[in-house]
């Protein structure tokens, strides 16, 4: 991994700038669960809980990402690794609270020499960066601590990090006024009640009301329990 950028992040400085509901969040991705997250969640879950097949997600990607790109919520680099890249080493970005997920993400697309940055989304001050043509924030928002209201800084902080006329895009599980059959429902459930998901008060309307209020324009389209999104400044 690029080290250049997440120098200035160490260990304790993350503990200062990561609210506790986000760490609990971010703690269950171990490098042991970060080897089941692409089968789990990109193999199983999209397609038979929340009803929205993996390859909508790899078209949003397709769609927008740069060769000037930020990844908020680094995950394992599923999408970004099968981006096809206009130039040899694009400048990419993974921005993330947990350090075994910048480790994977890093890994998988070690090719094009990603900067890591260790921080929290929620976090009151973001590091200065140069300005980025897109961001991915892919399954981050449900993630976060509710109410949506609270989590309206996080889009506050990507619009702040984009140049104008980029895009930020992504997709989020919601929970409220969302059909899902019954074993989805019941895990999105204790999902919330374990600190994983903090989605049980999210809305398509509350995500709606914090793209309006952060960007220029946005659309969003539902696909099953996910909201597909994606908003220009």
């Amino acid at each position: 991994m690029n080290s250049d950028l997440l120098t200035g992040f160490e260990n304790d400085m993350t503990q200062t700038l990561a609210t506790r509901d986000s760490q609990a969040g971010a703690a269950i991705y171990t490098k042991t669960a970060l080897k089941l997250y692409d089968f789990w969640v990109h193999g199983f879950s999209n397609r038979y809980l929340w009803n929205c097949p993996t390859e909508q997600l790899h078209a949003l990607y397709q769609r927008h990402t740069s060769n000037n790109h930020l990844e908020v919520g680094a995950g394992t680099g599923f999408f970004l690794k099968q981006v096809p890249f206009r130039v040899l080493k694009p400048r990419i970005v993974l921005m993330d609270l947990n350090q075994n997920t910048l480790e994977v993400a890093s890994r998988a697309i070690q090719h094009f020499e990603p900067a890591g940055i260790l921080v929290d989304i929620l976090s009151d001050t973001m590091p200065t960066l140069p300005k980025f043509n897109s961001i991915a924030f892919n399954y981050v928002w449900h993630c976060l601590p509710s109410p949506p209201a609270r989590k309206n800084i996080a889009f506050r902080h990507l619009a702040s990090l984009l140049k104008d006329g980029g895009v930020v895009f992504g997709a989020t599980l919601l929970m409220q006024d969302t059909p899902m059959n019954p074993f989805a429902k019941a895990l999105m459930k204790l999902y919330n009640q374990k600190g994983i998901f903090g989605n049980h008060a999210d809305s398509r309307e509350a995500l709606e009301s914090v793209l309006a209020a952060n960007f220029s324009r946005y659309e969003i389209r539902q696909e099953g329990a996910a909201a597909l999104f994606s908003a220009w400044k």
